[in-house]
């Protein structure tokens, strides 16, 4: 996901590394903080594949690079886009990251295609708790905390599913 924020917000123009970083830490921070020790060996990799080209600021002297993504890196972040794997569409940070740029897609039926992947997705039942194979519900649950967890998610769940139909253009479902 990492590769796949930096070719994004490089997608929307160049960007010094210092600034990738910034933007990748607004994005994804909360959750999975980045470092230089992660972020600038995933440039290194981009820049290896010939994802991304790195050239001296002229601002800020040759110490300091510009990145921007090339050619063969915008088709790419377009392929990622198109295509996410299975745990990028179940993973809600993964899922995020994705999201962040799907509009970089030219084409909307792609990016219908995506969301409905992560609506079908929300749409099978599912529970961080479960008796045997049965999800169990926050009624089901004792433990307060895990109840909480539980209504949490559920109410997360349904305002995603709810926004999702909306862009999807269909009509909520009557157990939503």
């Amino acid at each position: 996901m990492l590769e796949l924020a930096i070719l994004g917000f490089l997608a929307e123009g160049s960007l010094a590394g210092h600034e990738v970083r910034r933007r990748v830490t607004q994005l994804t921070g909360y959750t999975r903080p980045v470092s230089d020790g992660s972020l600038y060996p995933a440039i290194n990799r981009l820049a290896k594949a010939g994802l991304l080209e790195r050239r001296p600021d002229p601002r800020a002297g040759a110490a300091r690079y510009l990145l921007s993504l090339t050619e063969a890196g915008r088709v790419d972040l377009l392929q990622r886009l198109r295509k996410p794997a299975d745990h990028e569409i179940t993973d809600f940070s993964r899922f995020h990251t994705v999201l962040s740029f799907l509009s970089q897609l030219p084409d909307v039926t792609e990016q219908h295609a995506v969301l409905r992947r992560r609506l079908a997705f929300l749409e099978e039942p599912a529970s961080f708790f479960y008796d045997g194979d049965r999800p169990l519900r926050a009624e089901e649950v004792a433990d307060p905390y895990r109840r909480g967890l539980l209504l949490t998610a559920r109410a997360t769940s349904r305002a995603e599913r709810a926004w999702l139909r909306e862009v999807l253009g269909e009509e909520p479902l009557a157990h939503s």
